[in-house]
Formats: C-alpha cells, sequence, structure tokens
C-alpha cells in the first residue's frame, strides 16, 4: 500500500507493508503522482515497510532518476532495520540520500 502527501514544495510517498512484483506498479504509479507535483523534494518514507524485493528496488531506483532528470532532491526515509539493510546490500544508499525522519535533512 502506497500513500501520497504534499506539504508546501515536498511530497512525502509512504510505504506500508511489502513491496514486490504484486504491487510494484502502485509504487511506480504514486512515484509519478508525486512527480507531477513538481515539488522540490520527494521523500520515500519506509518506516511501515517491513521487506522489499528487487522489484520494489527498481521502483525507488526509477523514481530517483526521474527526480534527479526533473532537479528533483529525492530521500528516502526511517527505513525499517530489515529493509535497511536491504537497502546496503543493494548498494542503492551509495546513491540514494537516506534520513531518519521525512522532515530532517539527509545523514
Amino acid at each position: 500500500m502506497t500513500s501520497v502527501q504534499q506539504e508546501a514544495d515536498k511530497v512525502t510517498v509512504s510505504l506500508h507493508g511489502e513491496v514486490d512484483v504484486l504491487n510494484v506498479d502502485q509504487v511506480r504509479s504514486a512515484l509519478v503522482t508525486a512527480l507531477d507535483h513538481k515539488p522540490r523534494t520527494i521523500v520515500v518514507d519506509l518506516c511501515a515497510l517491513t521487506f522489499i524485493d528487487s522489484t520494489g528496488l527498481g521502483a525507488i531506483v526509477f523514481g530517483f532518476q526521474r527526480c534527479r532528470d526533473a532537479g528533483i532532491t529525492f530521500r528516502l526515509s526511517s527505513p525499517t532495520r530489515g529493509v535497511r539493510q536491504i537497502l546496503v546490500l543493494s548498494g542503492l544508499l551509495e546513491v540514494v540520500e537516506l534520513t531518519e525522519d521525512p522532515g530532517d535533512r539527509p545523514l
């Protein structure tokens, strides 16, 4: 499940439960909706995400690349321990900024 919330020049995309091949299209759709708002920053809140597979990681890369191309800051926020481990192992955190709170600056 995903939700999109806009506050001023920031859009937060919150991911809940599991992101895998069965629901990854919802994540891509939420990221496109966030991009359509043309914010300065998009934050993907991972605090309620329990699992993400390679298709979910691909959706995050998709969002990151689209933001980079549009000049929009893209950050991940508050991953759970298991999700953080997947992000580290994938190498994604080497290119995408991470914060501990959707409103915080990068770590």
